[in-house]
């Protein structure tokens, strides 16, 4: 990637315009030259179709030392984005032979099976969190405060092993880990302080296994499958950072659009449409990850007219993704659950590294909204839709919060 080039597209480290961003981006072609906040340049690949070879593409690699900006030590320990550039050693940074081990485990704690038995829990943690809310005079809630967000941490701590009495800390930790505004001195403090609330969870699985995904990680270990303690911590905080964050999203953008277009949500509370419907048109739309931070070319990779050298860093944008015209029409930046082509969107990501959450986190948002909307049908949204605010993530479609007024 030529260094200074005008034509490279500055990612907004507030995301103040993502919309607008993305267009940006697709405009500049499936494979746009893009800068993270901090200065650091990589590809960004916009479009559905190449986005879909390069995602299967062995040249495209997670090892970090195949950077080329990393080798030369042009990327600070104190980079705010260093937490997901190199978060590591587990199913998200290793490739091929190893991915597959590691990934093995996960899968097996995330069956189809497993996912469809806590659908009860769900649903259990759904309501009860129904019911702190306030029923009467439609009095404004932060939506996402009171349910949005506590509902995916309670389902992802239950299938990890984590207590309740972390959530609050836990919280603090994730915003700083996302963030693009974390100072720098503030860096390697949160991950260390991650690292140590991950170590006492395993801690304490090891002294009492239950039936959790991180006891059954240890179990594997110990029966000989390899799994080294920080893979084990470093599993553990990608399963419980992809696990909540997406949902969270998921179900804040879901009732933003359904709140834009009262007609779809008719159609929705009268049967006519299915949540299945909201929820993917929600993940193609307003996908909850709007950059996934990053992959390495380890020998040159033509895309087009344009080639990523050897050492060169790609983001897979799927904000930009999932509007892509030539996937999904002339209307791909509308929001339409009546859409009547099929919506082969690839918000979970796609290839041997899509998210083994996926899963879990539809049928979360397909329990929770349909049982906020029965509770709350009138549901409106407090403020206009141009006043929700994003957070200074570059990595998720995340709002601070979603005031919102409650009416049976």
């Amino acid at each position: 990637m030529t260094p200074g080039t005008p034509d490279r597209i500055v990612l907004d480290p507030f995301v103040t315009d993502l919309d607008g961003e993305s267009a940006r981006l697709r405009a500049a072609g499936p494979l746009a030259e893009a800068e993270l906040p901090g200065g650091v340049p990589v590809w960004a690949v916009t479009h559905h179709a190449e986005a879909r070879q390069l995602l299967t593409d062995k040249r495209l690699v997670k090892d970090i030392e195949v950077w080329g900006a990393w080798r030369r030590g042009e990327i600070p320990a104190d980079w705010p984005l260093i937490g997901l550039a190199n978060p590591g050693r587990s199913m998200l940074t290793v490739d091929g032979e190893e991915h597959r081990r590691m990934r093995a485990l996960v899968a097996q704690a995330l069956t189809p099976r497993r996912v469809e038995r806590m659908r009860e829990r769900i649903a259990e943690l759904t309501n009860g969190l129904l019911d702190r809310l306030p029923s009467e005079g439609g009095q404004v809630v932060d939506l996402k405060a009171e349910f949005a967000y506590p509902l995916p941490m309670y389902v992802i701590s239950d299938l990890m092993g984590i207590e309740e009495a972390d959530h609050p800390r836990l919280k603090v930790l994730f915003d700083k880990f996302f963030s693009t505004q974390t100072p720098p001195e503030e860096v390697m403090a949160t991950l260390g302080e991650l690292a140590g609330m991950m170590g006492k969870v395993v801690a304490a699985r090891r002294a009492e296994p239950g039936d959790d995904l991180t006891s059954a990680l240890i179990l594997a270990s110990e029966n000989g499958d390899h799994l080294t303690d920080a893979e084990i911590l470093s599993t553990l905080q990608l399963m419980v950072a992809a696990g909540h964050e997406t949902t969270i999203s998921l179900i804040v953008n879901a009732v933003v659009n359904l709140s834009a277009h009262p007609g779809q949500l008719a159609l929705v509370l009268s049967g006519e449409a299915s949540w299945e419907m909201v929820v993917e048109e929600t993940l193609r739309h307003s996908t909850p990850t709007s950059h996934v931070l990053i992959r390495f070319a380890a020998e040159d990779v033509p895309v087009g007219d344009k080639v990523i050298r050897e050492g060169d860093a790609l983001i897979v944008s799927y904000a930009a993704i999932g509007r892509d015209e030539g996937a999904h029409g002339p209307t791909a930046g509308a929001f339409d659950i009546t859409r009547t082509s099929p919506n082969r969107h690839i918000s979970f990501g796609h290839g041997p590294h899509v998210c083994p959450g996926a899963a879990l986190s539809r049928l979360e948002a397909g329990v929770a909204l349909p049982a906020l909307y029965e509770r709350f049908p009138e549901l409106t949204l407090a403020v206009a839709p141009g006043e929700l605010r994003n957070k200074p993530v570059v990595t998720q479609n995340d709002l601070y919060e979603l005031p919102v007024r409650l009416r049976k």
